[in-house]
């Protein structure tokens, strides 16, 4: 008999099916096994990635919307939702109308928040990037984020200034669609004395932006505009659902919601 309590993990999506398994699959399985008793329901946002997966790989994933008819319709009362979005930013603002039309259907909604949601998670992204990723002196550390013409897209420079709060004054953050653009970003790492950089996608997924935009071979992709400056690039394409710790924060955002 299916339980009356389910958790929706809702995500951008991705139509690359290794990284979707080491990543979005991944804090699903966690979260289920943090949560035996409840159902784990998945929604992907991207109307693109959802009929790319149906044509090319005739996968079917749910939108929000199709995903709350489905658990109304399997009985589902008391509802979490975990979103495994980096920022506050238009999908997960899409996400929450989505959800809103279907208060009156369950008894209990309740929802967590994105990866940078407070300063401490900030200060947490900067402490496991860096054990990880510490670059060393004569090297830069260059984040790439997707960014937004969300205000949220605010959360890309704050993070960048939270690096250099904590210490950290080769580390930066651009994005793709935001800003820092990467030329900003270029110039500011022209002025440190450095000659390597290395690449590492600020995504949950390490799907088409960090496959192509950052580690593409087409001259206007973030490595080979380093390389055109002198730099010598090394690229990590790994999503940030890769790393336990970063999983483990999206487990803490939900644990903070099933207490509201």
């Amino acid at each position: 008999m299916l339980s009356k309590k389910a958790i929706l993990v809702v995500s951008f999506g991705t139509s690359y099916l290794d990284t979707l398994e080491k990543n979005i699959k991944q804090i699903e399985d966690e979260i289920q096994e943090n949560y035996p008793d409840y159902h784990i329901y998945r929604a992907f946002t991207s109307q693109m990635i959802i009929k790319k997966l149906q044509s090319v790989c005739q996968i079917s994933i749910d939108t929000v919307t199709e995903a709350m008819e489905r658990m109304k319709k399997d009985g589902i009362t008391e509802l979490l939702v975990q979103p495994t979005h980096i920022i506050h930013g238009i999908e997960n603002d899409n996400m929450i109308n989505d959800i809103s039309r279907f208060k009156d259907d369950f008894t209990s909604i309740k929802l967590g928040t994105p990866l940078l949601s407070s300063f401490e998670d900030y200060k947490k992204a900067v402490a496991i990037l860096m054990e990880k990723y510490k670059p060393k002196d004569d090297e830069a550390l260059v984040l790439m984020g997707h960014g937004s013409i969300h205000y949220a897209n605010a959360s890309y420079p704050a993070l960048d200034y939270t690096f250099r709060q904590q210490g950290y004054s080769n580390v930066y953050v651009g994005t793709v669609e935001g800003y820092p653009e990467l030329e900003d970003v270029i110039s500011l790492v022209k002025e440190q004395n450095v000659t390597n950089v290395k690449l590492l996608p600020l995504m949950l997924v390490a799907g088409d932006h960090a496959k192509n935009d950052m580690d593409g071979s087409e001259k206007d992709s973030w490595k080979s505009r380093f390389i055109q400056e002198g730099f010598s690039v090394q690229t990590i394409v790994k999503g940030l659902g890769e790393i336990k710790e970063f999983r483990q924060l999206y487990l803490d955002h939900l644990k903070e919601a099933v207490s509201l």
